[in-house]
C-alpha cells in the first residue's frame, strides 16, 4: 500500500498540480495586496476619500453602540452588510480572472502556432532523385531533335 501511495504522490499530474496550487495561493497574496494596497485607496481617493475597506451598513444594533468603524462594530456583535469589503473581494476576482484568461489565451496561442505549422514532407530518396534528374535529361533531348 505504501508503494502505490508513493507512486501516485510522485505522479507528474500530481506534482503539476501541487505546484499550480502553491503558485496560486502565492499569486492570490499579490492580488489581495495590489487590490487593498494599490487600486482600492486610489479608487477611494478619487471617489472623495471613500475607505472601501470601513464601507458598510449597520443592519441591527439592538444596544445603540456607536459604531465607527467596520472593527468595532465587529467587536461590538453589531449585524452589518460589508459592502466595502465584498466589492474589495470582487475586484481581486476580476483581476484574478483577467490575468487566468490572458494565460489561457497565451497556451492556445502558442499550440494554435504548433499546429498550424505544417510538417515538412520528407526528402525523396537519392535513387528517386536521380531517377528524375535522368527523366529530364532525356525528355530535354527528345525535344532538340
Amino acid at each position: 500500500m505504501l508503494k502505490e501511495f508513493k507512486e501516485f504522490a510522485v505522479k507528474g499530474n500530481m506534482v503539476d498540480m501541487a505546484v499550480g496550487i502553491i503558485i496560486g495561493g502565492a499569486f492570490g497574496t499579490i492580488v489581495s495586496s495590489l487590490v487593498d494596497d494599490v487600486f482600492m485607496p486610489v479608487i477611494g481617493l478619487v471617489l472623495g476619500g471613500v475607505d472601501f475597506s470601513n464601507l458598510f451598513i449597520v443592519l441591527s444594533n439592538p444596544d445603540k453602540v456607536a459604531v465607527p468603524s467596520l472593527a468595532v462594530a465587529q467587536a461590538a456583535g453589531v449585524a452589518t452588510l460589508n459592502i466595502g469589503l465584498f466589492i474589495n473581494a470582487l475586484v481581486k476576482f476580476l483581476i484574478v480572472a483577467f490575468a487566468l484568461f490572458m494565460v489561457v489565451k497565451g497556451i492556445n496561442m502558442l499550440r494554435r502556432e504548433k499546429e498550424e505549422k505544417p510538417a515538412e514532407p520528407p526528402a525523396p530518396p537519392r535513387e528517386e532523385v536521380l531517377l528524375t534528374e535522368i527523366r529530364d535529361i532525356l525528355k530535354a533531348k527528345e525535344q532538340s531533335t
